[in-house]
């Protein structure tokens, strides 16, 4: 069987036993994000407290209590052709319709087995991907969407500067003009863009932003209150204009936590709003991050103090550091070099229920995790169960809660029964 990471927590602290999984180095990643200072802030609420200690509380995750046979499924290929597919998300309004987006700046349908020719939206004379970890990167669909039809994208506009702007569409079309620009971040350096956007259960909008890129975090972005970069961002789309700040985000600014590097791929568990992240590393150790419904912002992730669980430079030791559940090496066999944050599996295979997916562009190793209880003890383990030898730039689901992943050489593909 394939090498495991577990982590294990119990009231009396937090003790991490992980079997580290690697892989050799490959190509470079893919288009994860890069930051900078910040023009645009709307102050509307005073700060919050951060909490000074973090505890862990986990939710069962129901029905699954072992992994199935991998031999037993397949990911399928359901659309090839596409250029550089980056994100797959659903728009929830019924229709059934996946949306992918090109990296250059387009996204495209794809309805019932068929992808569109003409793109549901097409920016690419606004924006830059001339670096590999820059471009059109991230899309999330207002939650009625099905009655204003707003939709918000995460891109980095020529020159390089991160941009987070509402569109309108109507029917298999977007209005191009319709953009209303909410956000504009300064990158200084062309990678570490982060990218990925999601409303969460509370209906604010999630952004998942770099640390402004190079290497090590020179500027000590991560850290910092005052810039946005190494942050996930929380903002109310539904009040202000553009927008306002939620109350109780801690800083009384954008930012809900802080201390990520690239965070390529975050989502929300739909049945228990419980939040996911996919969170690169720097040389030796890729990450994913675990954040229950209901936990107050304010959380510290660690970068640049540290590299997954390990010490990435000296110094003390962050009080309120909220560590990985999982991670995993570039050093062995059956790693990888760039952690793609995936999903818990919600769909109609009951044997898959509660299970949260996760990748790496450069292995294509695609892992499952599992939690279990064994009366007051609570179990995290994680296992490589398919080599899809594919260089997966994202995962999506549908409205059904099916699986699909992207791959670099333009093919979508879906979880499936052999």
């Amino acid at each position: 069987m394939n090498p495991r990471s577990f982590l294990r927590l119990t009231p009396f602290g937090l003790f991490l036993l992980v079997f580290l999984i690697g892989c050799a180095p490959q190509p470079s990643p893919p288009p994860p994000s890069s930051p900078g200072p910040v023009p645009v802030t709307q102050t509307t609420a005073p700060p919050t407290a951060i909490p000074a200690i973090i505890t862990h509380t986990l939710t069962p995750s129901p029905l699954a209590t072992r992994f199935p046979d991998p031999a037993g499924y397949e990911w399928k290929t359901i659309a090839s052709g596409l250029d550089r597919p980056v994100d797959i998300q659903n728009a929830g309004d019924g229709s059934g319709r996946l949306f992918v987006i090109e990296q250059a700046g387009r996204i495209r349908i794809l309805h019932a087995g068929q992808l569109s020719f003409a793109p549901f939206l097409d920016i690419v004379d606004r924006v830059d991907d001339s670096g590999n970890e820059q471009g059109l990167l991230g899309l999330a669909f207002h939650p009625d969407f099905g009655n204003n039809g707003f939709f918000y994208v995460n891109y980095t506009r020529q020159g390089g500067d991160t941009i987070i702007a509402r569109f309108s569409a109507s029917g298999d079309l977007a209005d191009p003009g319709s953009e209303i620009r909410l956000l504009s971040v300064v990158q200084p350096f062309s990678n570490h863009n982060g990218g990925a956007l999601a409303f969460g259960p509370d209906s604010y909008l999630y952004i998942g932003l770099g640390d402004g890129g190079s290497g090590g975090d020179p500027r000590g972005y991560a850290q910092d209150p005052d810039t946005l970069l190494g942050k996930m961002l929380r903002i109310d789309v539904n009040a202000g204009s553009p927008y306002s700040i939620p109350a109780s985000n801690p800083f009384g600014n954008e930012i809900w936590a802080y201390g990520l590097r690239n965070p390529w791929r975050f989502s929300f568990d739909h049945l228990t709003g419980d939040l996911w992240i996919g969170d690169v590393g720097q040389n030796n150790y890729e990450e994913i991050d675990f954040v229950r419904a209901g936990t107050p912002g304010g959380i510290n992730f660690g970068w640049n103090r540290y590299e997954g669980i390990h010490d990435y430079q000296a110094g003390p030791h962050q009080e309120n550091h909220w560590p990985p559940i999982f991670e995993y090496t570039h050093s062995n066999t059956n790693g990888g070099c760039s952690v793609t944050g995936g999903y818990v599996y919600r769909g109609a295979i009951p044997e898959w229920q509660g299970i949260y997916f996760y990748g790496d562009y450069c292995s294509g190793n695609v892992w499952a995790a599992l939690h279990l209880v064994n009366g007051n003890e609570e179990t995290w383990n994680s296992e490589i169960l398919f080599q899809t030898g594919l260089a997966i730039t994202s995962f999506g689901v549908d409205e059904a809660s099916e699986l699909y992943l992207a791959s670099d050489n333009g093919t979508i593909l879906r979880l499936s029964r052999r």
